[in-house]
């Protein structure tokens, strides 16, 4: 009973925190209900911080690159909004919500009088501080410039209801004293999907890596002098982890099989890369899957991404004569075998079915307006046992991001030696049977194109070029990839429009890889024909048929010159205004309530 009393009083003060989420200056009581009776022992401070977890991603983190150059979707976007529509801080309204902070900060000053060792103190007063960091670095990646608060606000706390914004410097200052703290104090061994100290060390890792390359990039925020010093903590903290944490790629041998079964796992616990990750069990607490990953609800991969990984002997994709008008069947030929276990490669078997009305077997490429005809297996499981799909684990944090993330650090700082492209980047390619990356490697044009602000910014700067190739393949649509281009000052690549598959003309398609025609295009100005007078392959199947056209005809697909090209998935983009789309406006409502919260970087 006491326990149950316990978590009736969690409940209770999450309610706070809910409450004041839609309007950051909500009213609060006075006094809090039951903080004298609750943060007693180490129990209650488990149990409430139980609360903080939701901040880490689920499912849904397989369709999180929807928005960038590695997908396209048709789902309704802030950056379309931003992009194609009016953006103001009347129209661009989300994010701005403070009730997680105040459970933090509430968490934080009732720790002192818990009737618990100091190492216990310690430890969990870790655990909130590092869950405001994790906080502040999300609101700093949107603003920049943020109101700082280490004490949960009550309705007597005007003053500071009513402050303006504080300096990102001074944020971020202040983002990673509570990230040392928590590295240094917080756990280093945890149960399952706990957060522990390798955890803390490899967010503080990311997150420095962000902000270190955020300054560096971005010319407007005037911190290029401060850039190396959190770059510096990225590569240690990285280092700490791949020295001490006892983490290693997940390797069984198996070339074409052990990246994918990563993100089709339904026990993770015990693999060698996973550092964190969400645990779901069938009917205790289900995963959140869905066919949504697979294509046709609103996410599909790009080609722009299928183009980056490389040949299986290392050489650049572009350096074949005619790579932008490669069939689909000849794209997946003698590839990194990455690129097999993310996309649905010629061949592919499709046994979940779900809606695809073609059944199970060997997969057509499903096409359709809006799509790009690619289709992701990512994060997809393949098999119709729903007990299996809702035990799905979500890897959170997987060891490579920590070898990636120590590889661009060093080579940031002009430090990089082949010894450290050994033991991250080529750890990473080994896992899949790919050539090594060595130092001085030939520049690809395309990719250099991607970057042109690369050149001046490291000795190393063909040597990043590729490990940020690394990066993008080895995390590919896991929901990193917006983070990147911002911090690289690369937005202007979200104006090229995702394309997919090629097409030559109209005519009959080999889609599977077995020489035989299984689709037909015909122009959108013919009907597809009844059943029976559907054209049929050598194998006796009918062929499916595609009317095809341009964008805003009454086609079932855009091809890109109407009768010939690749897919085409949005008519426009828009344009990324620099710097000013690289964060966003404090809600107009917000700043009627408090004038101090002035809007930066030509937000209105």
């Amino acid at each position: 009973m006491k326990t149950i009393n316990k978590i009736l009083l969690l409940f209770m003060f999450t309610g706070f925190g809910v409450a004041c989420n839609d309007d950051f200056l909500e009213k609060l009581p006075e006094t809090e209900i039951g903080t004298d009776n609750f943060f007693n022992t180490e129990e209650d401070l488990s149990i409430y911080a139980n609360n903080f977890y939701s901040v880490f991603p689920g499912f849904g983190k397989y369709n999180a690159d929807g928005a960038t150059d590695n997908a396209t979707t048709t789902g309704n976007t802030e950056l379309k909004t931003m992009m194609t529509g009016t953006a103001n801080s009347a129209s661009i309204t989300g994010g701005w919500n403070w009730g997680n902070l105040r459970s933090i900060n509430l968490f934080l000053e009732n720790i002192e009088g818990a009737q618990v060792s100091e190492e216990v103190k310690n430890h969990y007063e870790g655990i909130g501080r590092y869950f405001r960091a994790m906080f502040y670095m999300n609101m700093v990646l949107r603003y920049s410039d943020v109101p700082w608060y280490d004490v949960a606000l009550g309705t007597a706390d005007s003053e500071l209801l009513y402050k303006g914004r504080d300096s990102r410097e001074m944020v971020i200052d202040k983002v990673f004293e509570d990230y040392q703290f928590a590295a240094e104090n917080v756990r280093t061994s945890s149960r399952t999907g706990e957060v522990n100290q390798w955890v803390v060390k490899t967010y503080m890792a990311r997150h420095a890596l962000y902000e270190g390359t955020y300054r560096k990039y971005h010319s407007e925020l005037q911190l290029q002098e401060t850039a190396d010093k959190f770059i510096e903590i990225a590569k240690n903290m990285a280092m700490d982890v791949m020295d001490n944490g006892g983490f290693a790629l997940f390797s069984t041998g198996e070339i074409n099989n052990d990246y994918n079964s990563l993100f089709a796992s339904t026990s993770l616990a015990g693999n060698p890369e996973i550092i964190l990750h969400k645990v779901h069990k069938n009917d205790v607490l289900n995963s959140g899957f869905s066919q949504t990953v697979f294509g046709n609800y609103e996410v599909s991969p790009s080609k722009d991404l299928l183009q980056s990984y490389l040949m299986a002997d290392g050489k650049y994709y572009s350096d074949q004569a005619g790579f932008e008008i490669k069939l689909f069947v000849e794209e997946f030929e003698n590839r990194d075998p990455r690129l097999s276990q993310t996309y649905a490669y010629p061949g592919f078997e499709l046994i979940n079915t779900g809606t695809y009305t073609q059944g199970g077997g060997i997969y057509i490429q499903q096409l359709q307006k809006n799509f790009s005809g690619y289709h992701q297996i990512k994060g997809f499981v393949n098999e119709t046992d729903i007990t299996v799909s809702n035990s799905l684990d979500i890897p959170v944090l997987r060891y490579a991001e920590v070898l990636l993330t120590y590889a661009e650090a060093k080579a940031e700082m002009g430090q990089l030696t082949q010894a450290d492209l050994d033991m991250t980047v080529n750890e990473i390619r080994f896992r899949v049977g790919m050539p090594a990356l060595n130092m001085n490697p030939p520049v690809d044009p395309i990719q250099e194109n991607r970057y042109p602000n690369i050149q001046g910014a490291s000795s190393n700067w063909k040597e990043l070029l590729e490990i940020r190739r690394e990066r993008r393949v080895e995390m590919a649509l896991e929901g990193l990839r917006h983070n990147d281009l911002m911090r690289w000052n690369a937005g202007k690549l979200l104006e090229a429009e995702p394309e997919g598959l090629y097409f030559p003309g109209l005519g009959k398609y080999d889609l599977t890889g077995d020489g035989i025609e299984d689709i037909i295009l015909i122009p959108n100005s013919e009907a597809v024909p009844d059943g029976d007078d559907k054209e049929s392959n050598e194998l006796g199947e009918k062929l499916i048929y595609y009317r095809v056209g341009s964008q805003g005809e009454d086609a079932s697909v855009y091809l890109k010159n109407g009768t010939s090209g690749t897919i085409q998935t949005v008519a426009e983009r828009g344009i990324f205004e620099e710097p000013k789309y690289y964060y966003r406006p404090i809600p107009s409502t917000q700043v009627t309530i408090n004038p101090n919260l002035t809007q930066i970087f030509g937000w209105d």
